[in-house]
């Protein structure tokens, strides 16, 4: 009688699997492809026209929007304007005063076109300036042509001042910089962009030139012949397929995202500095209206830096067969 396991020690009874030959790698599902870029900016600035003309109609023709824009900007107490009382009134007409006239408007344009012409974009810097020329014409005709209505609203007046030109010129020759100048650089035109735009903006609320929904529908007109001319020039050009985005896209976000909030507390150190004892001379409606409008600036110029982030606006058909071929 033997005790104990039966079975054999040392060894096992089950055959050893096959030896598993490499076969062919199986290929990956295809991912979506991106929308040529020309595409997004086409999209970004037919939504940039209907938020204007959303804004327009809303605050213009609607009773709640001229009742907001009272509340933000309400009327001053003596004389009937909008310009608002204490010691930024004065800094504020200045402000608008320089920047009206022609010399230096003349002066931004050149250094637009000098931008372009030192980084081989002399097209961009071109478009750049027609852009800043259409703004102009553009609001102003929109000013003229478009009623506003007496809805009786108090402390409305029936004058129409919607867009801003001097809002719609000051961003439209922020955005044309980005435009002329090389994409390495044009995160460090966000700010101050953003910065000059914001205290144009917040001088004409304060000089009562304009209310908050003007300098608003500025920003937006500018941004929507932006994206239209960025796209004409990246459809033209092609040089989009030249500079691929490199790094995972996490890492883009999120570098995006800490960019945003440097720039952010940049933006409102410099306004702070050129504008010294905002909050302390303003009522909270403009003091609210200010900031409203300091972080649509923000938020618009820095879209438009990321529309274009990987597009140089240089290189044409040619020179995108040749680098597929290279790699």
């Amino acid at each position: 009688m033997s005790h104990g396991s039966s079975y054999p020690i040392g060894r096992s009874s089950v055959p050893p699997p096959p030896a598993l030959s490499p076969g062919p790698a199986r290929a990956l599902a295809p991912g979506r492809p991106a929308a040529p870029p020309a595409l997004r900016l086409l999209a970004a600035g037919v939504c940039c026209l209907l938020a204007l003309c959303l804004v327009g109609v809303v605050f213009v023709w609607t009773q709640p929007g001229q009742w907001v824009d009272g509340l933000l900007l309400p009327r001053a107490e003596r004389g009937g304007g909008y310009e608002q009382a204490g010691g930024l009134f004065g800094p504020a007409t200045v402000v608008l005063r320089h920047f009206g006239q022609p010399a230096p408007l003349a002066v931004l344009l050149t250094a637009v076109l000098v931008v372009g012409l030192l980084g081989r974009r002399l097209l961009p810097g071109v478009v750049g300036v027609g852009m800043v020329l259409t703004a102009v014409l553009a609001a102003g005709v929109a000013k003229s042509a478009l009623p506003r209505p007496d809805l009786a609203v108090p402390n409305s007046t029936t004058h129409n001042s919607f867009p801003s030109g001097h809002v719609a010129v000051a961003t439209a020759l922020a955005l044309a910089f980005l435009l002329a100048a090389p994409g390495a650089a044009r995160r460090w035109l966000v700010v101050p962009g953003a910065a000059g735009v914001s205290v144009i903006g917040a001088a004409t609320m304060i000089a009562g030139w304009h209310r908050f929904s003007d300098v608003l529908g500025g920003v937006l007109l500018s941004m929507a012949l932006f994206c239209l001319a960025a796209a004409a020039l990246a459809a033209r050009s092609g040089s989009d397929a030249l500079r691929p985005l490199a790094g995972p896209a996490s890492g883009r976000v999120r570098r995006a995202l800490v960019e945003a909030a440097v720039g952010l507390v940049v933006l409102v150190w410099a306004v702070r500095l050129l504008v010294p004892g905002l909050a302390a001379e303003l009522r909270w409606g403009p003091f609210l209206a200010v900031l409203l409008a300091t972080a649509s600036t923000m938020l618009a110029v820095g879209v438009a830096a990321f529309l274009i982030r990987s597009v140089e606006f240089v290189g044409s058909a040619r020179s995108i067969d040749k680098y597929e071929q290279s790699t």
